[in-house]
């Protein structure tokens, strides 16, 4: 396993904290501000509108520079954000600093991918996307939790400087154990560009909005379901959010083996299960027990589809993947905006605390729809795109060599 594999998850980690860390300090965070719960739940949405604007915008910004320097750069920007949320007196510069680290969010992980899968073997590339994505599902297991009990008992603020310190140990990672690499300064920015004319391209956004948003839809207001539906103390969120977390961690590396055995079989199975898994959620959450099975398979069957989204995307623009990659980490987080707002919606129309998870089945199903009419077809357009690719390639090497 290539070293910088771990440097990149550590800068997921912060990031991964970054996102989700204020999911289970939302209801002190409207208390402080005095906002309701679904203006608290912007917060998320605020953050991953962000996030994709940053995937594409500075992406596009950045292909011709050493994605090493860019990397640094990227994660310098997220320090910046997390100091601005942590002393922020006001909720509209909490949401200042919440919008300038999700900036470097999805530039990160689209350059990051390409990095990593460039690390390793062609038969491995979902599987070292999902160590590096390990960094992220890590946040998910032990950040985000830990996060929330340091922010129940010392202030939500504390969670962010935290997050800070954890930034800056990812950037001096970064600079250590990442290598240098040239191969970005030779990308053409408009052939890159034109992968956005190809329709399996679009199918992979699509399924990327809908499987994360079908996620997001339940996650965002998790901590309002457990301790106003389930019944849990508000002191035992922290620790039910570690079920969730493990199941992501486990989910995320065995999405990858299974996206790298059979790309499009594997989501169309993950995203049935995940529809599934959001209805019963949905009927059982009254139940303790049941609640915790729920939390830990939401988890496990969410974050499963991400090295697969990932693959998919990079697999019909092989030729372009630095913006391929990128406009899936937007797709990424448009979901996890879209997931928010709509489980905001259905909070503010009156609905109840498990109406947000209803929001995530019907995305989930809706993704199922898409995988399904979109794996027809699809091996033709990865094999033309794949010759596109070689002789993109072929040619960036000949123009180098003049």
């Amino acid at each position: 396993m290539p070293i910088g594999l771990i440097a990149l998850a550590l800068g997921g980690f912060g990031i991964g904290l970054t996102e989700f860390g204020i999911v289970g300090l939302l209801p002190e965070v409207a208390g402080d501000f005095d906002v309701t719960e679904s203006v608290a739940g912007y917060l998320v949405s605020g953050y991953a509108l962000s996030v994709a604007i940053g995937a594409l915008g500075l992406t596009a910004a950045i292909t011709r520079f050493d994605r090493k320097k860019v990397l640094v750069g990227l994660m310098t920007l997220f320090i910046a954000g997390n100091l601005i949320s942590a002393v922020a007196p006001t909720y509209e510069l909490l949401m200042v600093g919440r919008i300038v680290a999700a900036l470097c969010h999805g530039a990160f992980f689209s350059v990051g991918a390409v990095v990593a899968s460039d690390m390793v073997a062609a038969n491995k590339k979902a599987g070292a996307i999902a160590l590096m994505f390990g960094g992220l599902t890590a946040a998910n297991v032990l950040g985000v939790p830990l996060g929330t009990f340091v922010g129940q008992q010392f202030g939500w603020r504390s969670t962010f400087w935290a997050i800070t310190v954890i930034g800056v140990v990812a950037l001096v990672g970064i600079q250590l154990l990442v290598p240098q690499t040239t191969a970005a300064a030779r990308t053409d920015l408009r052939a890159e560009l034109a992968v956005f004319r190809r329709g399996q391209v679009w199918v992979s956004i699509a399924l990327s909005v809908l499987a994360f948003g079908g996620v997001i839809g339940g996650y965002t207001y998790i901590a309002f379901t457990l301790t106003e539906v389930s019944g849990f103390a508000t002191s035992t969120v922290p620790w039910l959010l570690v079920l969730f977390g493990a199941g992501t961690f486990i989910g995320n590396f065995v999405g990858g083996k299974a996206a790298d055995k059979a790309l499009n079989g594997s989501l169309i199975g993950i995203m049935a299960v995940l529809t599934v898994v959001m209805g019963v959620f949905a009927l059982t959450a009254e139940s303790k027990v049941a609640t915790l099975i729920m939390l830990l398979l939401m988890g496990t069957i969410g974050l499963a589809t991400a090295p697969g989204l990932q693959v998919r995307t990079m697999k019909y623009a092989d030729d372009a993947p630095t913006m391929a990659s990128g406009a899936n980490i937007a797709a990424f987080n448009v979901g996890n905006a879209l997931g928010a707002w709509l489980g905001g919606l259905a909070l503010a129309a009156g609905y109840g605390f498990v109406s947000p998870l209803w929001v995530g089945a019907g995305l989930a199903l809706a993704g199922l729809v898409v995988v399904a009419a979109g794996s027809l077809g699809g091996g033709k357009a990865a094999e033309k795109n794949s010759a596109a690719g070689a002789a993109r390639r072929t040619e960036a090497v000949e123009v180098g060599a003049q």
